[in-house]
């Protein structure tokens, strides 16, 4: 694991995501009950999907609006990336539970090529498409815990929390 400058880590290769427990208490996008959310990134609606289910856990989870944007950027983007750059994914919205906080986890799995410099890859202006480059350290900066796991032909892993106010 390699910790970065402004406290984040990155990881190559498998690795476990910290201390802190994932919980089944965040509401479903369905309105079934409670647990964490699955949700496949196979299709432009799959993107949309993921804002709606986002945003109903954050709004479950009791986040301020502000705080709702952030995350439903977050997950708006990284779930884009594993589409595009990914060849789909599945992403899981779950609450997590660390030392009496609470908040929401977001992991975003895909099946592609893997990020050979993920360094490389958080710095804004870096693209491998036609893109302005922000979106890995965009959705970086507007989370408070971001685990990048990658490995080159076994796809990428994000984890990434934000913990409500």
């Amino acid at each position: 694991m390699t910790p970065l400058a402004d406290g984040h880590r990155t990881t190559s290769g498998p690795d476990t995501v910290g201390r802190e427990t994932v919980g089944r208490d965040t509401a479903r996008a369905d309105g079934s009950g409670t647990g964490p959310v699955r949700l496949s990134l196979a299709t432009e609606d799959d993107l949309l999907a993921v804002r709606h289910a986002v945003r109903f856990a954050a709004v479950a989870a009791g986040f301020s609006i502000i705080d709702q944007t952030r995350v439903i950027t977050a997950a708006s983007e990284l779930a884009r990336n594993a589409y595009i750059h990914g060849g789909g994914g599945d992403l899981v919205v779950d609450s997590a539970l660390a030392e009496g906080r609470t908040g929401l986890r977001l992991t975003i799995s895909d099946r592609g090529p893997g990020i050979p410099d993920v360094e490389a890859a958080l710095a804004d202006g870096y693209s491998t498409g036609v893109g302005l480059g922000h979106g890995l350290g965009g959705a970086r900066r507007l989370m408070d815990e971001f685990e990048v796991r990658s490995a080159p032909g076994e796809g990428t892993t994000v984890v990434t929390t934000r913990w409500r106010r």
